[in-house]
């Protein structure tokens, strides 16, 4: 394989810092709008996850995000008591639970995404078809890779020690 030139890794990492902006972009936007709804970013996140995969299974929810069957569990419990989805029992396998979106429960959501969704088409609508399909190439293969390497390092990452708070001192009077 040839070494990159020096223009062409200059361009490489500024994508590499365009990137990070976009996806700490994406993580600002969820937390605002997840605010607004009295939910947790985690849960807003989810729950978009829940409208693009279809009806998925707790299990496959788990193994998009990486958490615990316990902690997708209790998201769902948290998602459903506000009434933005439901468990729907699998006809093939009953023993399957399918997390289906209240379709009009997320519709403040959708209100609050719509206006950003139509200015950002407006500008992807700007790029050629064939820029289009460099692009939809791009982000596709840069997502697998960052979900491999999200398997990889929750594997290999032993767990965190538990944080301790620390010790509250009273102001010494003088």
């Amino acid at each position: 394989m040839t070494r990159p030139t020096s223009d062409a890794q200059r361009l490489v990492e500024e994508v590499g810092r365009a990137v990070r902006r976009m996806g700490a972009q994406s993580v600002i936007v969820s937390e605002v709008v997840a605010k607004r709804f009295g939910l947790h970013t985690t849960d807003l996140e989810c729950l978009d996850l829940i409208f693009l995969r279809k009806d998925p299974t707790a299990g496959e929810l788990a193994k998009a995000t990486g958490l615990t069957s316990g902690a997708v569990t209790a998201l769902i419990d948290r998602l459903e008591a506000m009434g933005y989805v439901e468990r729907v029992a699998d006809p093939g396998d009953r023993r399957r639970v399918h997390v289906r979106i209240k379709q009009e429960a997320i519709k403040p959501i959708e209100a609050v995404y719509a206006p950003m969704q139509q200015k950002m088409f407006g500008l992807w609508s700007t790029f050629s078809e064939r820029d289009l399909r460099v692009i939809a190439e791009f982000i596709s293969r840069s997502l697998e890779l960052s979900v491999e390497c999200v398997e990889e390092i929750a594997r290999h990452v032993p767990a965190a020690p538990p944080k301790r708070r620390a010790a509250r001192h009273k102001p010494v009077a003088s």
